[in-house]
Formats: C-alpha cells, sequence, structure tokens
C-alpha cells in the first residue's frame, strides 16, 4: 500500500512538472504571437495602432484602457532604426521587445533630452560605428543598443481624460519609425 501510495504521489508530481512547462512553451510555439500579429497588420518600419480606437480590433488584446499605443516592427540587420514622435501628451513610455515578446529595453519621457520621443535602436557593433562620428542630426536622441537583429518598438501614449483622446491620437499617428543607412 505505501509504495502504490509513493508512486501515485510521484505520478502526480511529474504530471504537474510537465504541465508547468508545456505552459510555459506555449508562446514560444504560438503562431498568434505579438510579431505574427503585427505582421498581418503591417510591413517592417510601419507603426501600427495597438489599440481599438485606430478603428477595428485591436492587434493587442491586453492594452491598458488609460493608455493607446503603437508599434513597428523593425530588423536591425538591414541598418539603425530611428523612432520619433512629435508633440506633447502627458506621458509617454516606450518599450523594444525581441521577437518572442521579451522586454530588452524601456524608457519614457522622463528620461528623454526633451519631451519628444526621438530614439534611435542599434546592434553593438553599430553602435561603435555611429561613435566614431555621431550626425548631428542624432545628437539629441536616445540610443537603444540592443543584443537582437528582429524587434519590436512599442509606444505608449497615456490619456488622462476624454479632452485627450484626439491629442494622443495625433501622437501616435504621427509617429514614425524609419529605417536609418549609417
Amino acid at each position: 500500500m505505501r509504495s502504490l501510495l509513493h508512486a501515485l504521489i510521484l505520478g502526480l508530481l511529474g504530471a504537474g512538472i510537465v504541465h508547468i512547462a508545456v505552459l510555459f512553451l506555449v508562446p514560444e510555439f504560438s503562431e498568434r504571437d505579438a510579431w505574427s500579429r503585427l505582421a498581418m497588420a503591417s510591413d517592417l518600419y510601419k507603426m501600427t495602432r495597438l489599440d481599438a480606437e485606430a478603428g477595428g480590433a485591436p492587434v493587442v488584446k491586453s492594452v491598458d484602457p488609460m493608455f493607446y499605443a503603437a508599434a513597428c516592427r523593425f530588423n536591425l540587420a538591414d541598418g539603425l532604426v530611428r523612432i520619433r514622435a512629435p508633440g506633447d501628451v502627458p506621458f509617454w513610455s516606450a518599450s523594444v521587445y525581441d521577437r518572442s515578446g521579451h522586454n530588452i529595453y524601456s524608457f519614457n519621457d522622463h528620461n528623454a533630452n526633451s519631451e519628444k520621443l526621438d530614439a534611435v535602436v542599434l546592434t553593438p557593433a553599430q553602435m561603435i560605428d555611429v561613435r566614431r562620428d555621431l550626425p548631428e542630426d542624432l545628437q539629441g536622441a536616445i540610443f537603444v543598443e540592443v543584443p537582437i537583429e528582429e524587434g519590436i518598438f512599442v509606444v505608449r501614449a497615456f490619456v488622462p481624460d476624454d479632452s485627450w483622446k484626439p491629442i494622443v491620437s495625433r501622437f501616435l499617428e504621427q509617429s514614425a519609425c524609419e529605417l536609418q543607412d549609417y
């Protein structure tokens, strides 16, 4: 009886471990991840609204209703990527994710040199080249050095009340994700 109970406990413990491992691996094998959904919605280097305010269903369903968001996919093998957004909003934050959806880097308007979003995403090798001869138009940009080639840049902007909705929408719609040759 004791050995049967021991075998039953070991079997349940093993099944629990396998179940947890499968749950952690689901995002790795999912074909409906953020990268795939963005790829269906737009091309590389094109800002795409993630929230439902842009019309239609949201690209990512877990977006906070107090924030509007936009994202662009990029490939640093083509060159460095510059993200800019004009205008003033109450608060914005930006994040860089790898293709699997892991957050690599985050910053917000309090880290920026001005309230405007101006960031350059590049690899460590590209950063070495840029530091040798920094172009004048990149002087005020935030440099985001990442150890990945493909990724997603996400911009979120806070909407404190309904009067800010058009301003925040314009901020995201005027944002640009541009491939820069260097």
